[in-house]
C-alpha cells in the first residue's frame, strides 16, 4: 500500500496519489492516506470498533469516493478514526458492489495527535486509473 501527499496542488485542500497491484490496496491505501491527513501516526490508532459498510456504484472512481466520504463521515459523526481491514469487490450487471469491514477507535487527542480536518473528497481532478502495476488515484481533500 502507497500514497504520496503532493505539493502545489491545491493551495486550499491537500492532494495524494495512491497506488495498488489491485482495487484492494488502492482502496486500502487511498483510505490510509485520508485518515493520515487527519493523523500523523496511523499505528496509534487501535482496532477497539468495528463498522462493515456496503457501497454501490456504477462507475469504480465514484466507488472510491464514496468509500473515502465513509471515512470521513464516521470521523465526523462518531469520532471514530477508521482503517480498513477487509476489503471485498464485485462487479455485476455493470455495477461495482464494495463490502469492507473497517476497524479503529474514537479520537483521544492525547494519542491521536491532529494534523488537520478533512470535511470532505471533492470531484475536482479525482481520478482511477489502471496502470501498467496495478491502479492508481488522485484524490483531493477540502480541510
Amino acid at each position: 500500500m502507497r500514497y504520496e501527499f503532493l505539493e502545489d496542488v491545491a493551495t486550499a485542500d491537500t492532494a495524494f496519489c495512491a497506488w495498488g497491484e489491485d482495487l484492494q490496496k488502492l482502496f486500502k491505501a487511498a483510505g490510509n492516506a485520508t485518515i493520515n491527513t487527519m493523523i500523523e501516526n496511523l499505528d496509534s490508532i487501535e482496532p477497539k470498533e468495528t463498522r462493515n459498510i456496503s457501497l454501490d456504484n456504477d462507475e469504480l472512481d465514484l466507488l472510491l469516493f464514496n468509500f473515502l466520504q465513509e471515512l470521513i463521515y464516521y470521523k465526523d459523526s462518531e469520532q471514530l478514526l477508521l482503517r480498513t481491514q477487509q476489503i471485498n469487490f464485485e462487479e455485476k450487471d455493470g455495477k461495482y458492489h464494495l463490502t469492507a469491514v473497517l476497524q479503529g477507535e474514537k479520537l483521544d487527542p492525547q494519542r491521536h495527535q491532529q494534523l488537520v480536518d478533512v470535511k470532505a473528497v471533492t470531484l475536482h481532478q479525482f481520478q482511477v486509473e489502471k496502470i501498467n502495476d496495478g491502479w492508481k488515484a488522485t484524490v483531493i481533500l477540502d480541510i
